[in-house]
């Protein structure tokens, strides 16, 4: 189906407005439900709503267009297992500690993960798609009524009838069969995880989209990414030019006629995505549900493109940390909606702000908060920064934490020998590509932000 046909036929929503569903004077007062939906990979700035140029994701845009959208949204972590864990328990990878190599999340931790809560609360709890997170024996059982996980690895799953369908598709075919076997009157929360746009390793081609993007930009120009240049690559130190992200660079990046077609194919994915989305919201308008329903639409993490001569994530670069984040309420008032919010957010957040909707109490344990708070005018004190951390041993990978604020960006890498630090100032150095650690001038910066990374890594 093609894109045109999917926008006007397959999600009405996109030529209904959406505050007309707030009408539905059957949810006034009550629990809405609750659905979220979580890509792989995503940069913040890949939805059209963000600026991009030529992509095109017309159910994200409408509900950006009809809700918040989150322009300073960040992961603590830029790796999925680490983030995913996040994103369930509220809490910073150096509490949870599970990342790739690690122990399970504790059944103590598990038992706060906002689907548990909300099961607990009388909803019923769906999961699809990449999960990604391993917890004590028996504890993610207790968190969902209905789970499916489904894996990457080939992205074209053949069925029954000998078709083959990608992944992406398969995900909203489970998201709209749970749907339709929930109880009219039961509220529920879905967490939707996709594994689009992460690319495929294993295979040279990397990038693999749903056949109705088949030639999809095609014809659309991609430029060059930033910081590209070979003196850029260079003026790295010399762990991150010998790291994964350099390797990783090889297999997508390494001429522009491969790094166009991989963007491409990265962008086709998040319009696949995109159409799934629309899918699911379709099968809520169907079932009358749509009017009682709050969306959430976010990323594990963001991604590289060729940056700096690099491809994957898990560094502070603002192209790793950066995720997209819109949040749809169909119940808000019409001042409320198409709303451009600035403050810093955090997947910490998202955990606190599901149970907030619905009325239940987040544990002590939860490090984010509701993003509600900011919503209703509420957010004194909201964080001014925030401390990032990755902590997977690997050994191209370097283990790193930092402190970003609203102009610094620090990073150490405790690791290495000597310990490195970078410092950017992105007021004056919006792409990062000057760094000041060793800088005479900004040695008050730099000592002030290693204190402030001290004093956030000895917190809660």
């Amino acid at each position: 189906m093609g894109l045109a046909v999917f926008s006007a036929a397959v999600f009405p929503l996109l030529t209904t407005p959406l505050v007309g569903v707030a009408a539905d004077d059957a949810v006034v007062g009550g629990r809405p439900n609750l659905l979220l939906f979580l890509t792989d990979d995503q940069r913040a700035d890949h939805l059209g709503c963000a600026g991009h140029p030529f992509l095109k994701t017309p159910v994200v845009d409408r509900l950006a267009a009809e809700g918040v959208r989150f322009e300073n949204a960040f992961v603590t972590t830029a790796i999925c297992a680490a983030s995913r864990a996040s994103l369930l328990t509220a809490t910073r990878e150096g509490t949870h500690g599970y990342t790739f190599g690690e122990p399970p999340v504790s059944a103590e931790l598990a038992a706060s993960a906002y689907p548990r809560l909300l099961r607990s609360a009388g909803y019923r709890t769906g999961f699809v798609g990449k999960w990604g997170v391993r917890l004590a024996a028996g504890a993610r059982g207790e968190l969902f009524d209905r789970y499916r996980p489904l894996e990457r690895t080939p992205y074209f799953k053949p069925q029954a009838d000998g078709v083959e369908r990608h992944l992406t598709e398969l995900a909203a075919d489970e998201a709209i069969a749970f749907l339709d076997e929930v109880e009219p009157a039961t509220p529920f929360c879905l967490t939707v995880s996709f594994h689009a746009p992460h690319a495929e390793d294993s295979d040279p081609r990397q990038y693999f989209w749903p056949p109705a993007q088949d030639g999809l930009y095609e014809t659309s120009p991609i430029p060059p990414a930033s910081l590209s240049r070979p003196s850029d690559f260079e003026a790295l130190p010399r762990f991150l030019r010998e790291s994964l992200g350099r390797e990783r660079w090889g297999w997508r990046f390494d001429s522009t006629s491969k790094r166009e077609a991989m963007v491409r194919g990265y962008c086709r994915m998040i319009t696949g995505v995109d159409a799934a989305v629309g899918r699911v919201l379709a099968a809520l308008e169907r079932l009358g549900r749509a009017g009682e329903t709050v969306v959430l639409f976010t990323s594990d993490n963001g991604a590289f493109l060729g940056e700096r001569g690099l491809a994957g994530k898990w560094l502070i670069y603002e192209e790793s940390i950066r995720v997209p984040l819109v949040l749809f309420d169909p119940r808000a008032d019409r001042e409320r909606r198409g709303i451009v919010e600035s403050a810093t957010v955090l997947n910490l957040d998202l955990a606190p702000t599901l149970l907030d909707l619905a009325g239940v109490q987040a544990p002590a344990t939860y490090q984010g908060r509701s993003l509600q708070e900011l919503l209703d005018g509420e957010g004194a004190g909201w964080r001014r920064d925030f401390l990032y951390e990755h902590r997977f041993d690997h050994p191209t990978i370097p283990v790193s934490e930092g402190v970003r604020d609203d102009r610094w960006t620090y990073a150490r890498y405790p690791g290495e020998s000597p310990p490195a630090e970078q410092l950017f100032d992105r007021r004056e150095d919006p792409l990062e590509e000057r760094d000041l650690a060793a800088d005479p001038d900004h040695a008050g910066v730099l000592a002030r932000l290693r204190a402030r990374c001290d004093e956030l890594l000895a917190g809660p």
